[in-house]
């Protein structure tokens, strides 16, 4: 836990085409963490639509924030198109250089493969991609949540909330992200047990698969040129 008279600055990476719930799941967590201060950052100040078409606003650029404390960077099938944006992954890779916690959500966990900073975690990531991990040197755990040091690893879009209220108690104390967690009054009641591969209904899963098919596919291709890029030979 980070005493509670230390200022936090936390912020949270917007793209295009990412999942907004990767974003404003955690954002309604982190946003109200004790003593700190909350920003979406982004390339652009310019209106960014998530892969639904919402449009957001960031607070600040990549060039106007400052270093902070907790990075957290969100997924979603814009992720793809970054994978090989160095200005992007740069950003990454220096703030989470200089950060006390990096949280990734969804496909993010890609993104911080790309820049090259998974080699040895252990991590997760949407179950789609999960089979990709490797190929950034990261140890794949089929768990929600993930922790490994500094770093918290949240697996698909709603796994966010939980990965965000285990880092908030990681920041202030299991007493304060309980009393986020009431204040939400999370706790999830599914209409159907079909959440993660291993329990949905097999047709379900195969649509589900299908539909992600393509997405898979070219993910996996870049996954394989990132790998050999990083040297990462244990790969596939």
């Amino acid at each position: 836990m980070i005493p509670s008279d230390q200022h936090l600055n936390i912020g949270s990476i917007l793209f295009p085409g990412l999942d907004q719930i990767d974003l404003t799941g955690p954002l309604e967590v982190l946003s109200v963490i004790p003593n700190s201060t909350y920003q979406v950052i982004a390339a652009t100040k310019d209106p960014i639509k998530d892969l639904h078409g919402l449009s957001i606003n960031a607070d600040k650029t990549f060039d106007e924030v400052g270093q902070l404390d907790v990075l957290h960077v969100p997924g979603g099938p814009g992720q793809q198109a970054f994978m090989e944006d160095e200005v992007f992954l740069s950003f990454i890779r220096n703030q989470a250089e200089g950060a006390q916690f990096v949280f990734s959500v969804c496909t993010g966990a890609l993104l911080c493969g790309a820049a090259g900073l998974l080699k040895g975690r252990k991590a997760t990531t949407h179950w789609s991609a999960f089979h990709l991990l490797p190929y950034f040197g990261a140890i794949p755990v089929n768990e929600r949540v993930v922790i490994d040091g500094n770093w918290v690893f949240a697996a698909g879009v709603t796994s966010g909330i939980d990965g965000a209220l285990h880092l908030a108690a990681m920041l202030r104390g299991q007493r304060v992200a309980e009393q986020i967690q009431l204040y939400m009054q999370y706790h999830p009641e599914p209409p159907f047990d079909s959440g993660t591969p291993e329990r949905a209904p097999a047709e379900v899963l195969e649509a589900a698969r299908n539909s992600a098919g393509e997405l898979t596919a070219r993910r996996l291709e870049t996954a394989k040129a990132i790998s050999a890029k990083l040297g990462i030979e244990s790969a596939g």
